[in-house]
C-alpha cells in the first residue's frame, strides 16, 4: 500500500500538523441576558450555567470573558411582563433595560463588539416577532418598528444589529433607516436561514418570550427546506448584510456549508439553546464526555464554514482552556 492515511495520525504532533478546520476564540460570540435589578445572577434552569443577570452583574461578567479572550456579545432583554404591549413600544423608550444595557457595555468595554437583537417577541404582549393583527403576522407595518429598533440601538452604541424577525424586506428597510440617520458603519447580521425549530426552548424560557397563541410557522422556515435559504441569502445580500445567520446550527449543516459554498458574505451560525441543553443534561446523567463533545459540535459547525458562531459553550470552553 502506497498510500497510508493513517500515516497522518499516528501522534498528536503529526494530527496537529494537518488539522483542516481551527477554532479560536475570534470564531465565538457569546449570548448574554439582561434583567431589571441589581445584584441579580440567576441560572436558567433548563440553561445549565447560563445566567440572566443584572446589568451590574452583566458588566462583571463581560469583564471577566473580555480577560479570557472572548470580545464578541449578543445581548438579550428579560422584559416585565408589564411592560408589554402590542407595538413593542418599550423597545425604543429612552433609557430603557436594553439601551441602557448596550450603553454600558460599550462605555465600560469600548472594545467589544456588541451584537444587538432586532425583534419584536422579547417587547410583545402576543409573543410573535411581527404586529398581530386578528392572528395575523403583519409583515410591511412590523417593519417600522424593526427600523426604529435598529436605529435606537446603533445610537446606544450598537456594532452589529441582528434582525432576527424573518419578515421579508427587513434587511433593506433597516439598513435604509440606519443610513439616513448617519449609521452606515453599523454592521447588519441578518438572521437569513431561522427555522421553525423545536430547539429554541430553554431559549423563550430565559426570556419569558413564547407566542402567547399559534406558532411562527408563517415567518420563520420550513425545517424541510434547503434550497429555500438560497433565496432568502441572495435578498439579504442585495438589500445590504454583513453577515448571514443559520439557526439552529446543529440540524442544519448542510445550509450552513451551502451558503458558504453559495454566498461570498461570512456565514454565522446559532448553537442554540436546546442543543447546549442537550449536551449539558448528557454529561450530567454521565452519558458522553462534555469536552469532547462540545469541541466535537463547535469544530463541525466551523468546518461546516460558520466564520462566527453563537455558542452559550462559548466561556467554558476558554475558561476550562478547552480551545
Amino acid at each position: 500500500m502506497l498510500r497510508r492515511p493513517r500515516r497522518n495520525r499516528k501522534s498528536a504532533v503529526v494530527r496537529d500538523m494537518v488539522q483542516e478546520t481551527h477554532l479560536t476564540a475570534a470564531n465565538l460570540i457569546f449570548p448574554l441576558f439582561v434583567i431589571e435589578g441589581n445584584h441579580i445572577k440567576s441560572e436558567v434552569s433548563s440553561m445549565p450555567g447560563i445566567f440572566r443577570y443584572s446589568l451590574d452583574n452583566l458588566l462583571r461578567e463581560v469583564e471577566t470573558c473580555m480577560k479570557l479572550g472572548l470580545r464578541a456579545f449578543d445581548l438579550f432583554p428579560n422584559i416585565e411582563e408589564a411592560l408589554k404591549d402590542k407595538y413593542a413600544t418599550e423597545a425604543t423608550r429612552e433609557n430603557s433595560l436594553y439601551l441602557r444595557t448596550i450603553a454600558e457595555v460599550k462605555k465600560n468595554f469600548p472594545e467589544a463588539c456588541v451584537v444587538t437583537d432586532v425583534a419584536m417577541d422579547p417587547y410583545s404582549s402576543d409573543g410573535h416577532d411581527g404586529i398581530v393583527e386578528n392572528g395575523e403576522i403583519l409583515n410591511d407595518e412590523t417593519l417600522e418598528i424593526l427600523g426604529k429598533m435598529a436605529v435606537a440601538h446603533a445610537q446606544a452604541g450598537a456594532d452589529i444589529i441582528a434582525p432576527s424577525d424573518m419578515m421579508d424586506g427587513r434587511i433593506g428597510y433597516i439598513r435604509g433607516e440606519l443610513d439616513q440617520a448617519g449609521f452606515s458603519h453599523v454592521s447588519l447580521m441578518s438572521y437569513t436561514a431561522k427555522y421553525a425549530s423545536a430547539f429554541y426552548g430553554p431559549f423563550r424560557d430565559a426570556l419569558n418570550s413564547a407566542p402567547k397563541h399559534g406558532d411562527k410557522k408563517t415567518y420563520q422556515m420550513n425545517p424541510a427546506n434547503q434550497r429555500e435559504a438560497l433565496v432568502e441569502a441572495a435578498l439579504d445580500t442585495q438589500e445590504g448584510a454583513d453577515f448571514l445567520m443559520v439557526k439552529p446550527a446543529l440540524p442544519y449543516l448542510d445550509v450552513i456549508n451551502l451558503l458558504h459554498d453559495q454566498v461570498d458574505l461570512p456565514i454565522a451560525a446559532y448553537n442554540v439553546s436546546g442543543e447546549y441543553a442537550m449536551i449539558k443534561a448528557s454529561a450530567r446523567n454521565g452519558w458522553l464526555d462534555e469536552q469532547r463533545a462540545t469541541m466535537e459540535v463547535l469544530l463541525g459547525i466551523r468546518r461546516a464554514g460558520a466564520t462566527a458562531i453563537l455558542t452559550y459553550h462559548a466561556k467554558e470552553v476558554l475558561e476550562k482552556g478547552w480551545l
